[in-house]
């Protein structure tokens, strides 16, 4: 990767994405505020627009004044209780204010961020604690019992613990009991302290443990910076033309424990002095309530969740004139030019409706963007799943799993990433720090190509490539075709072996009306749509597994998979099942 060829492609590319960049946006990574801390940025704020909401939760507004204070006075009583920069604080919270006031706090102090799911059961929340090392947890009052079910299997010493109404205008302090003698502390008594400046930021030390999701295995916490986070939001916002002048309104109900809501409901706001509409969960009737009386201007939501807001008959009687930039994520069903039409109807020719990016926990989710390519639906019309272009200072390239070389444009490779937001390794895992990172460069094991422009098409994870007779067969490209069937609602592809062929594709399929076409006329229109060899089975399912990031969990239909596979050698066609 540093031969003179190598150079020469990342030159060549960066030539190209710049002849397509979007008017207006930077070639280079721009920070309105300067290269300061995440805490420095609401600090910043709060001396500049210090009545300005930064927080709005249930019927409780913070400002930028009360955001900084309570988050400096937590700051104050951690020190206190003996937390240090570097010391591993366990965030265990859904989305509420005080998990905003927490990450700040945590952050000023110099010590480590490390956001845990409150989903979790007791073997997830032993492992995450067990494995960050976190002495501290900042908790319901809820979660209590479950905490101190596995409180001996980690290090944890003491708690700090609040209730979801605490911060709104209905709430109540809580009384908690002690956990097997373990120091309870209070939300009350902890914002009640002596507000700290905490140490000088080291923008470079560890500041965040993220935890990867996945669909198997242990999860594994990324390392990040703070220097990752505000490159991270710096270059998004240019690169979507946001400007830091508080106009900026972001509606969040995805869980701010996950990388992207931490990106979407704490950092991008705070940083660019707007506004984080949190709610606690996805509500359609107060999503749309709240960008109407909050004029929220970006939100991010499944496909699902545009089609369930157009489906309201009430949809027409709020104002969404202020709603410019709608974003999505295809987890299930694919964005398309049918989605995107029956949006701009109902919400206005100034909301049209696109993918959010291409990212991962490794790099702070937000590396490729395909702002900017919606004009005549380039985007969807790009196949399969079209990324756009790099952030600034970010490069991406497609090589040879094998040799590691770039490849031709156009060509299918493995996508490897580099920018200043990309991890600096798993924690306490040096064996995977070196497979995934080599030579500057995160190995994402995530299959695409790189067209002409010098954008970014994705094509689905290397674990998942399909060989059908040394062909590959990409998951991703398959399950956008199938999705063109008008009667296919969503499509999760996986590999089967077979004996013969090496494997073949199989495909689950869920319909927009429940009995309106079979399977085997799915499979004879996949024929006539797409090469022989990328030709799946095809099973109807009612609903498709799911993993509580909301990904199909496609480990759980490899063996249903492999059964379909089995019995289709019966037939030179193979039969279809429903």
């Amino acid at each position: 990767m540093k031969t003179e060829g190598y150079d020469e492609y990342l030159a060549d590319l960066r030539a190209r994405q710049a002849r397509v960049r979007p008017h207006g946006t930077p070639s280079e990574a721009v920070y309105p505020l300067g290269e300061i801390s995440v805490p420095d940025h609401v600090a910043h704020w709060a001396r500049l627009r210090p009545d300005r909401a930064a927080v709005v939760f249930e019927d409780r507004t913070l400002t930028y004044r009360e955001l900084d204070e309570l988050s400096r006075r937590l700051a104050g009583r951690l020190a206190a209780e003996g937390v240090a920069p570097g010391d591993r604080v366990a965030v265990h919270l859904p989305n509420c204010p005080q998990f905003l006031i927490a990450f700040l706090a945590i952050l000023r102090l110099g010590a480590v961020h490390v956001p845990v799911n409150p989903m979790f059961q007791s073997a997830e929340l032993a492992y995450e604690l067990q494995d960050s090392g976190a002495e501290t947890v900042v908790t319901l009052d809820t979660f209590l019992p479950l905490l101190a079910s596995v409180r001996e299997q980690t290090a944890v010493r003491r708690v700090f613990v609040t209730t979801l109404l605490e911060m709104t205008d209905a709430g109540e302090a809580p009384e908690p009991e002690a956990v097997d003698g373990l120091p309870v502390h209070t939300w009350a008594q902890a914002v009640a302290h002596e507000p700290v400046d905490g140490p000088p930021a080291d923008l470079d030390a560890l500041a965040a443990l993220n935890y990867t999701g996945g669909t198997s295995g242990l999860p594994k916490g990324c390392m990040h910076s703070q220097r990752h986070m505000i490159y991270t939001i710096a270059t998004s916002a240019g690169a979507t033309r946001q400007t830091a002048d508080g106009e900026v309104v972001i509606l969040c109900y995805i869980p701010i424990f996950w990388i992207a809501g931490e990106d979407l409901g704490i950092l991008n706001p705070l940083m660019m002095g707007g506004t984080s509409v949190l709610l606690p969960r996805w509500d359609p009737a107060r999503v749309l309530r709240a960008v109407d009386a909050h004029k929220v201007t970006t939100m991010v939501g499944t496909v699902e969740n545009y089609l369930e807001l157009l489906a309201r008959p009430d949809f027409a009687s709020y104002d969404l004139g202020s709603l410019v930039d709608p974003l999505c994520t295809s987890f299930i069903r694919k964005l398309d030019v049918e989605v995107r039409r029956a949006w701009t109807a109902a919400a206005g020719p100034h909301s049209v409706l696109r993918e959010a990016a291409y990212g991962m926990t490794e790099t702070h989710t937000i590396d490729v963007t395909p702002y900017g390519f919606q004009d005549g639906d380039h985007d969807l019309h790009a196949e399969p799943v079209f990324c756009g272009l790099p952030m600034p200072g970010t490069d991406i390239a497609v090589v040879s799993p094998v040799t590691g070389e770039p490849l031709p444009l156009g060509e299918a490779g493995e996508i490897i990433v580099r920018s200043p937001s990309v991890t600096t390794g798993y924690w306490n895992k040096p064996d995977a720090t070196a497979r995934q990172l080599r030579d500057g460069w995160l190995h994402t094991g995530d299959n695409g190509r790189i067209d002409e422009d010098g954008c970014l098409h994705y094509l689905g994870r290397d674990k998942d490539l399909i060989k059908v007779k040394g062909m590959s067969v990409f998951p991703a490209e398959v399950e956008m075709l199938l999705c063109r069937h008008p009667e296919v609602h969503t499509a999760a592809v996986v590999p089967a072996a077979d004996a013969t062929r090496g494997q073949v594709p199989v495909a689950f399929v869920t319909l927009r009306q429940k009995g309106s076409v079979d399977a085997s006329v799915l499979r004879e229109w996949a024929r006539e749509s797409m090469a022989p060899y990328k030709v799946p089975l095809v099973e109807i399912v009612e609903e498709m597994p799911m993993t509580t990031t909301m990904k199909i969990r496609k480990v759980d239909l490899a063996a249903r998979a492999q059964q379909l596979a089995d019995g289709s050698r019966h037939s030179a066609r193979g039969p279809v099942r429903q």
